[in-house]
């Protein structure tokens, strides 16, 4: 799995978690019924819903921050974005990261490289069905 798809799935998967939890309990109480094959269509168009809703990534992240022992500034560091998610944050796993999302630069600048890519994967997780404020992109 790439560290950008990681990324995603720590926080769309932290977002869906709790959905499938709701649709969980939901889905036991429908299947033993008789008319379940009629429940069930009804509950999948609105299970279908839910993941085209855009996952709220400024609210999942500020979630895990408040969960999480270390204050990390996740808003504007891709080391801290990354060690909240309890990802790789090393230089080399920066630059795989930078590789993936086709970075153009000097990947031995790493103070520039490290502001690209936490800009990027902002962007990439706008484009991917997440909602970023403009200011985190």
């Amino acid at each position: 799995m790439s560290i950008f798809s990681s990324i995603v799935s720590k926080i769309f998967g932290h977002h869906d978690s709790a959905a499938a939890a709701d649709a969980g309990a939901s889905q036991p109480a429908a299947a033993p019924a008789a008319p379940a094959p009629a429940s069930t269509p009804t509950s999948t168009p609105a299970g279908s819903a839910a993941p085209k809703e855009p996952v709220d990534v400024e609210a999942v992240l500020t979630q895990m921050q408040a969960s999480h022992g270390e204050q990390l500034n996740w808003r504007t560091s891709i080391v801290d974005l990354m060690k909240l998610l309890g990802l790789d944050s090393s230089l080399a796993a920066r630059k795989e990261l930078a590789s993936e999302l086709h970075y153009s630069g000097n990947t031995e600048d790493s103070a520039a490289m490290n502001i690209w890519l936490h800009k990027q994967v902002m962007q990439k997780l706008a484009e991917n069905g997440g909602k970023v404020p403009d200011e985190l992109k």
